[in-house]
């Protein structure tokens, strides 16, 4: 029998990874929000990996209460990821997923491009969503889940902050609001070039976003969550002392 494999945190996303883990003939052991991880870690010290799905507020404590154990085995699955959010906590080599896919309270998965994975135990991750038809591609490189996970982050940032002004979906923002959404997601590239310390190429990633607008021309601009996402991207160019006038402006107007 293959080793079982943790989820931590059985959410949408989380219950999908389950169930293309358990297709992979992998057993599972599920944490939830009450239970004891660390009698976990001691009942379950050798799991074939562990994967990650909490919200991404919930991602530093989670990683901060990590077991010891389970350090060296951890899958990450969030939004708004970058590398400082785990070297934050001296994990050096975790096993990344950009997931591109959608999963709602009584709704199918519905996939927008393929989620691309890297890391030690990416062949796992996408086993699991192979056998569940769900498009996921595998990395090469650091460089290129870097720019993946910058890629993810400018078309939730740049939706759903530009959303918040425009509303509609994304096919309507590129085509009604163009200027405004360039100007969001250039603020947003700016951002993230402070979060990375790295130059970025602001016309491949631009592409790369309508790339996903493509995949999914109808799915909506923003959510609930869209004027958390602004005000932590604020917070985040406050630190830096960065200008970002547009996300600023929407700010201003809500």
């Amino acid at each position: 029998m293959k080793k079982p494999v943790v989820v931590i945190g059985i959410g949408e996303i989380g219950g999908v990874f389950a169930r293309g883990l358990l297709r992979s003939g992998y057993p599972l052991v599920p944490v939830n929000r009450k239970d004891d991880i660390d009698q976990l870690a001691d009942r379950y010290p050798d799991p074939e990996t562990v994967l990650l799905t909490v919200a991404e507020k919930d991602l530093h404590p989670a990683l901060q209460s990590m077991p010891a154990a389970w350090r060296e085995r951890l899958c990450l699955v969030q939004n708004e990821l970058l590398p400082r959010d785990w070297l934050a906590h001296e994990i050096d080599n975790p096993t990344v997923v950009s997931v591109w896919f959608e999963k709602k309270p009584g709704m199918d998965v519905k996939p927008v491009v393929a989620s691309p994975v890297f890391g030690p135990h990416a062949a796992i991750l996408s086993a699991a969503l192979d056998a569940l038809n769900i498009p996921v591609t595998t990395l090469d490189s650091a460089d290129q889940l870097l720019f993946e996970l910058v890629r993810k982050n400018l078309y939730i940032l740049t939706t759903n902050i530009a959303g918040l002004v425009a509303g509609g979906n994304v096919t309507e923002l590129w085509q009604n609001h163009r200027t405004l959404a360039i100007e969001v997601a250039e603020d947003v590239l700016t951002l993230q070039e402070y979060l990375t310390g790295q130059s970025l190429d602001n016309k491949a990633l631009i592409d790369a976003m309508l790339v996903a607008f493509d995949g999914d021309p109808e799915h909506g601009c923003t959510g609930r969550s869209a004027p958390q996402r602004l005000q932590r991207a604020l917070q985040l160019a406050d630190e830096a002392d960065l200008e970002v006038q547009t996300l600023r402006r929407i700010q201003a107007e809500q």
